[in-house]
Formats: C-alpha cells, sequence, structure tokens
C-alpha cells in the first residue's frame, strides 16, 4: 500500500512537470535582440555580417489585446512600430508583422547597413526561435534576418 502512495505522488509529480501547451513555448512579449546576420536569398549576394561597431536592435514590449509596441535601434537611428504575432502550433515560430515603422533619418557612415535592416524589417513575415536565436523570415521568402538576445 505504501509504496503504491508513493507511485502515485511520484506520477502526480511528474504531470506536474509536464510540457506547456505548445503555444506557451515561447513568446516575444519583453524581449530583445541585437542583429547578427542578413541572409539573402539570392546567392549573389549571401549572407551579410553585421559589420563591428554597427547596432541594430529590436525590442518587442507586451503586447495589449494582441498588439505590442516595438522599438528599433537602426545604427545611428532609431525607429517604432507595432507588432503583431500568431504562433504555430509548435509555439516556437509563427507568423510576424511589423505595422509602419517610424524612424529618424540622420545620414549614418559609409558601409552602414541601415537602408537594407529598415527596409527588411519591413518586410519581416514570420520568425522561428531556434538555439536561442530569433529568425525573422521576410516577404517572398528573399532574405532572412539571425538575431540573438541583447543583454
Amino acid at each position: 500500500m505504501r509504496m503504491g502512495l508513493l507511485l502515485v505522488a511520484a506520477l502526480v509529480s511528474l504531470v506536474g512537470c509536464a510540457a506547456a501547451p505548445a503555444n506557451a513555448a515561447f513568446a516575444l512579449d519583453g524581449t530583445a535582440w541585437r542583429l547578427t546576420e542578413i541572409q539573402s536569398m539570392d546567392d549573389a549576394q549571401g549572407t551579410t555580417v553585421v559589420p563591428e561597431g554597427q547596432r541594430y536592435t529590436v525590442r518587442f514590449e507586451p503586447r495589449v489585446d494582441g498588439q505590442g509596441a516595438a522599438s528599433f535601434q537602426i545604427h545611428c537611428n532609431r525607429g517604432s512600430s507595432t507588432w503583431q504575432s500568431r504562433p504555430d502550433e509548435s509555439g516556437t515560430s509563427g507568423e510576424l508583422t511589423f505595422g509602419p515603422i517610424a524612424t529618424t533619418r540622420m545620414g549614418c557612415p559609409p558601409g552602414s547597413l541601415d537602408q537594407r535592416v529598415s527596409t527588411s524589417l519591413s518586410g519581416v513575415r514570420g520568425y522561428l526561435v531556434q538555439d536561442g536565436r530569433l529568425h525573422l523570415s521576410l516577404l517572398a521568402d528573399s532574405g532572412i534576418l539571425t538575431w540573438e538576445p541583447d543583454l
């Protein structure tokens, strides 16, 4: 009898440790990311690593009624927008879009990726979180922006 109670207690504790529902696996709300590379689907362009000294970040503010605010650092400029996402069953990927992005318009130094990043952010259509990185897919499979947590 005592062994049976121990077994039941062990099973109950394991059930309590079961995985959370799939759509609760990851949430963008309240996270901040730093861009590390831009992968083009055009083999001629390949992958562009963010140059040393340039900083591109996105911060996803918590959503209210399904929509959140996003803030950006786009090298020498700042930006803001809204964002919406719809996770798929895995909870680690899904649809993601930004609303119109308002940015400052300072002239960044030659070699800056600011224009390319700004244009790319407007074309984000989906996301995948894998191995601690955020991958944002672009409209018409034109590329992927890869981000690391911005600590």
